[in-house]
């Protein structure tokens, strides 16, 4: 059984390097939808793998000399990521005292169904819809805030909500928008560690799990990034639309489930 976590996590970091999404928002509701760990556990060992896959794309990324990587709107972006991750995490262990792991994951998946359903549309009329080019560093933080707070809560790393707004508010093409979401996922989920550390709020779980887990997502991220220089932008932008469909039915499903 262990191993299955292995082959998840594997596989949505291959996807996940791909589209830009960090993998942890297929992770997270698919091994919800197995129902073998606690949500929050989940949650958690969900985060960190997403952290290990997205801190191998930022070295890779360093290191290469095609970086699509914008520091004067990234950078900013980041910080307040970093920001927001706390303040998730901090809503999320609020919400695990206050109410039982079932209705805990009912909401994460809900919260999960609308922001995907939401990405799906726009990612459709995206042609239509004017974009913008924000430049101010102030409204940066306060937009990786946003991002942050949704993604460490949801326990997804970036997922596709970071890719729809690098769209709307940066005019960012498919592939530089999913090299900047894993940079923003870097330091959201980061911080969002950090403060399950310092508050001793880290749940119980195997470490060889984990250690599972983390080496898929290094390994898939590995894989996905070859995979995303030779495929065309419009096949990763057809990828993500089917993504976003299989995601959707899974959420559905799980709220079914924990309710």
């Amino acid at each position: 059984m262990q191993f299955l976590f292995f082959f998840i996590c594997f596989g949505a970091s291959i996807i996940g390097a791909i589209c830009g999404i960090g993998g942890g928002v297929i992770i997270k509701p698919l091994l919800d939808a197995f129902g073998i760990l606690e949500v929050s556990t989940i949650s958690f060992l969900s985060g960190c793998t997403v952290l290990s896959m997205s801190t191998y794309s930022m070295i890779k990324s360093k290191k290469s000399k095609d970086s699509k990587i914008e520091k004067a709107t990234s950078l900013p972006l980041a910080i307040g990521a970093a920001v927001g991750g706390v303040l998730g995490k901090w809503l999320f262990s609020l919400l695990v005292s206050g109410y039982d792991q079932n209705m805990v994951g009912a909401i994460q998946a809900a919260c999960l169904l609308v922001v995907t359903f939401g990405t799906l549309i726009y990612t459709l009329k995206k042609n239509n819809i004017y974009t913008h080019h924000v430049e101010e560093a102030s409204k940066c933080v306060i937009i990786g805030m946003v991002l942050g707070i949704m993604s460490s809560f949801l326990g997804i790393g970036g997922g596709p909500i970071n890719l729809v707004v690098l769209y709307f508010f940066f005019s960012m093409g498919t592939k530089q928008a999913a090299e900047n979401s894993l940079y923003i996922i870097f330091f959201s989920q980061l911080a969002s560690l950090c403060f399950s550390i310092i508050t001793r709020s880290v749940p119980e779980f195997d470490f060889w799990l984990l250690g599972l887990m983390v080496l898929g997502g290094i390994g898939g991220g590995v894989y996905g990034r070859e995979l995303n220089r030779k495929l065309k932008e419009e096949a990763v932008e057809k990828l993500f639309i089917g993504l976003m469909v299989v995601i959707m039915l899974i959420n559905v499903y799980n709220i079914y489930k924990f309710i």
